[in-house]
């Protein structure tokens, strides 16, 4: 897993605490280390447990075809991506709702871009800008939400202009449909996210870990 995974509370206890009691957990700085760590101990199942939004999806879908092509059998992933614009969506048709605008996630639009927020803000009627992360980049986002808001426009803004495109990455975008669709997926605290999550498409099954150990549930 990813080093910051490790304490994070679980259904039942932490990777940490798993670790603590003698289970095999390592940390690794990317999937392509559990592939690597696969291919080194081949008599040793490794199963990545994959996390984070589209950011972190081209890697694990990278992985997975890496894995593929190297015969490394065994090697399994315990996919757990989500998508950001079904929560956002969520949120919108929440009935206390009082969402007016929102900062879209800058590393999520590097690599999804932003061009399907235009029919979002059009159906709900909000600004959607995406920013960085650095403080000038939030306070500029705030102000295009601020300006668009007293102006009565809800339109798509770009104000992390040096690392996002209106397309995202191609390559990556691309990457990550080969290997993953959309899937309805629980979201800790909102239940569950129709379209929410990503799985693993039915022709890479055998690497999936919930096929491999029966796992019954992500939630």
């Amino acid at each position: 897993s990813f080093g910051d995974m490790l304490r994070v509370p679980g259904s039942r206890e932490s990777l940490a605490s798993a670790r603590a009691a003698g289970a095999q957990v390592r940390s690794v700085y990317s999937p392509l280390d559990a592939v690597a760590l696969a291919e080194k101990n081949p008599q040793t199942e490794v199963v990545f447990f994959a996390v984070g939004f589209e950011t972190t999806a081209p890697a694990t879908a990278l992985a997975i075809q890496q894995a593929a092509r190297r015969n490394i059998n065994n090697f399994s992933l315990l996919a757990a991506h989500v998508r950001v614009q079904p929560a956002m969506e969520a949120i919108m048709q929440a009935p206390q709702n009082r969402v007016q605008s929102f900062l879209a996630a800058g590393h999520v639009c590097t690599v999804v871009g932003y061009q399907s927020y235009g029919e979002f803000c059009r159906q709900y009627r909000v600004p959607v800008v995406v920013t960085g992360f650095e403080p000038v980049d939030l306070a500029a986002g705030i102000l295009a939400c601020v300006e668009q808001l007293e102006t009565g426009r809800y339109e798509v803004e770009n104000c992390y202009g040096r690392s996002v495109r209106p397309a995202g990455n191609p390559h990556a975008v691309q990457l990550v449909d080969q290997v993953f669709a959309p899937c309805d997926r629980p979201w800790r605290g909102l239940g569950m996210m129709p379209l929410g999550g990503l799985r693993l498409r039915e022709a890479w099954h055998k690497f999936d870990a919930e096929r491999r150990f029966a796992v019954t549930s992500l939630a």
